[in-house]
């Protein structure tokens, strides 16, 4: 299948100038074409719309090219995927952002307002992008799935919720949790209740490096493994009972297993352990679960049994699986 990608700049209200832009990259499936115009975008299969949507939070100082292999798999499956850049400006640092709303994260306002700034903004968009260009008409607008890895997969997990955005579906994390920080003045180690109304996905690794070693953001001296507060998130943070929502952690995978490539100039990295399973089985199996579980839970299109399939052909890969 041919896959194909649009640019997009928005701008950001109330965001000062240069750091009031996201740049989207949108990644859609392509009518096969001998001759493509360079300069012009490529038009969309239209056979497969209308295309279920999956809009991907990155991690903080992660640029949307490393998560470029996620999006192209998942548009060969008939899914239009949206990855974007946010350069923000906070005291002196300048870094690549998710677009954290620090509001949402006080006392009375966590679980009751949306925590991502970018998400209203990408949707507006996407009608924009339905009523004109190659997609138009070809979005489904009720399939919007939200991923994300690290800080972008919490947000992921935080904003699936239909009260606040209508089309929403469910989501999806790799590396994520709900624990409190420490400026919601929770006991040390707390897990913050998620939406739980839709499906959910959560994904981890045993050998997260970077979870493990930032304990004291939520008021720790250090996790007790590097998956504690993950398997935690699953189990205090969900409720719900549907059977639509599954944890997986992976045996070997580190934090940025998610990531291909790396930036090797991340001073994060430095954090992570080192990975004991291969770059190419584990980028593998997380495109095969994200996608099955889309497939599955979201379009309808398999059997939940498929999915069991799937989880038990990688078996040898996968350290834990839990599904309520």
């Amino acid at each position: 299948m041919t896959i194909r990608a649009l640019r997009r700049a928005i701008a950001v209200e109330d965001a000062q100038s240069p750091y009031d832009r996201l740049h989207l990259k949108i990644f859609y499936p392509a009518a096969s074409s001998q001759a493509e115009n360079p300069f012009s975008n490529t038009p969309a299969a239209q056979d497969l719309a209308p295309f279920p949507i999956v809009i991907f939070f990155n991690g903080f100082n992660c640029s949307l090219s490393m998560y470029q292999w996620l999006a192209i798999s998942l548009a060969k499956k008939g899914l239009v995927i949206i990855l974007y850049d946010w350069l923000v400006k906070t005291n002196q640092n300048v870094s690549l952002s998710p677009g954290v709303d620090l509001a949402a994260f006080s006392a009375g306002n966590y679980g009751n307002v949306p925590s991502s700034l970018a998400l209203p903004i990408i949707l507006k968009e996407l009608e924009d992008l339905q009523t004109s260009g190659v997609l138009a008409g070809l979005l489904d607008l009720q399939r919007i799935v939200l991923g994300g890895h690290s800080a972008g997969g919490r947000i992921a997990l935080e904003n699936a919720e239909p009260k606040f955005f209508a089309g929403i579906a469910g989501a999806f994390s790799y590396g994520a949790h709900s624990a409190a920080p420490l400026p919601l003045k929770k006991e040390p180690g707390t897990i913050l209740s998620l939406p739980d109304s839709l499906p959910m996905l959560l994904l981890g690794g045993t050998e997260d490096g970077v979870i493990a070693s930032n304990g004291k953001i939520y008021g720790l001296e250090q996790w007790s493994t590097a998956t504690t507060p993950v398997e935690r998130t699953f189990r205090e943070a969900i409720n719900s009972e549907q059977g639509d929502s599954y944890l997986i952690i992976i045996e070997g995978a580190n934090h940025f297993a998610i990531a291909d490539p790396v930036d090797p100039t991340l001073s994060v990295t430095a954090n992570d352990f080192v990975a004991t399973i291969s770059k190419t089985e584990v980028c593998s199996l997380i495109a095969s679960v994200i996608g099955l579980f889309i497939d599955t839970f979201i379009r309808k299109r398999s059997e939940k049994s498929e999915f069991a399939q799937l989880l038990d052909s990688y078996n040898s890969a996968i350290a834990l699986v839990k599904n309520k």
